[in-house]
């Protein structure tokens, strides 16, 4: 498989090929989206470009050293799931949706076997999946019933 780059990767992983089964069920394409955006929330990933517009609010310290509280937040919400992971697992998770580094860059980087940080990737996916209550099935309520604000029966002025 060529080495796409980080949520892209776990995108391809997620999709079946020439009528096989995907490698990485939906639950675990949407732990993934989860890491990645609580990711981008947490402002981890370092900025690499310039700003050369006028800075909003004035001469005070600079904007990269505010922690916003949707930021800090999902800092905790990281490194609750982080703990709730084996660190080789939390760590490629980390590296793939997070800073969205290949799977081949991750094995190269980490002198591991080939297709082995997909292995470790889906255990983290899972896992990560368990942690947030995701499942492979969607269950709900059995039979519940659709719920409206007018009364058993009932049909709105307008139409008659």
């Amino acid at each position: 498989m060529p080495d796409h780059d980080g949520i892209a990767a776990v995108a391809l992983l997620a999709r079946g090929r020439g009528g096989e089964a995907a490698y990485l069920d939906p639950h675990h394409l949407e732990a993934a989206r989860r890491i990645q955006t609580l990711f981008e929330r947490s402002r981890l990933r370092p900025r690499t470009a310039m700003h050369y517009g006028p800075r909003v609010g004035g001469g005070g310290p600079s904007q990269s050293s505010d922690l916003t509280d949707m930021a800090a937040d999902a800092r905790r919400q990281l490194a609750d799931i982080y703990r709730a992971l084996p660190a080789d697992c939390a760590d490629v998770v980390i590296d793939v949706c997070g800073f969205e580094k290949g799977l081949q860059e991750i094995e190269t980087e980490r002198r591991w076997p080939r297709r082995s940080a997909k292995l470790v990737l889906r255990i983290g996916l899972e896992a990560i999946a368990q942690h947030l209550g995701f499942t492979q099935n969607a269950t709900g309520p059995a039979g519940s019933r659709a719920r409206s604000w007018l009364a058993d029966g009932a049909r709105p002025s307008e139409f008659g």
